[in-house]
């Protein structure tokens, strides 16, 4: 097992200079579509961009007695829907690639700093699906259990009700 987590953490490290030298190497696209795609993603996701295309539904609608609610007014909206959706599934999908890598990655470094964590878990989202579904089950049965008795001696503080740490500071600011 130790074997197979050595291997990952090589594969990963090769991986990542891979990019690195790419990007300096000159393979600036896939840098700017990564900008492109997380700034279009968090635009689109904003309030205000909602607003702008109700406002634009709602003046297609008022056209269409304008346009007699022909076919080519029809066309112009069915169009054009079908280009953003197409176009939004890529842009989305690159930044949610983006997030989940990076959300693992601090999962598996949070696994490998803790002491009584199991490092097997290190890159279990690459793992067949049926492993995966093993381990969970064997990680539920285990859950009332104490991971050690350094983890069972170890008091944790109940949640804060405010959303501020028990120390009183803002959370985020300690």
């Amino acid at each position: 097992m130790t074997e197979a987590l050595g291997k990952r953490a090589e594969a990963a490290a090769a991986a990542e200079e891979r990019d690195d030298e790419a990007v300096q190497r000159g393979s600036s696209f896939k840098a700017w579509f990564g900008e492109v795609a997380t700034k279009v993603s968090n635009a689109t996701g904003s309030v205000w961009t909602f607003a702008l295309a109700i406002a634009v539904i709602a003046g297609w609608a008022i056209s269409g007695p304008v346009f007699g609610f022909s076919d080519t007014w029809q066309l112009v909206a069915n169009t054009f829907t079908t280009l953003v959706t197409f176009l939004m599934v890529f842009l989305i999908q690159n930044t949610q690639n983006r997030d989940a890598e990076a959300t693992q990655l601090k999962l598996d470094e949070l696994i490998r700093s803790i002491g009584d964590a199991r490092n097997q878990f290190i890159g279990a989202e690459s793992e067949p699906e049926e492993r995966i579904k093993r381990e969970t089950k064997e990680v539920e049965a285990e859950k009332d259990k104490p991971a050690s008795p350094a983890a069972a001696d170890r008091q944790v503080d109940p949640p804060s009700r405010n959303g501020k740490p028990h120390n009183g500071e803002p959370a985020g600011q300690r």
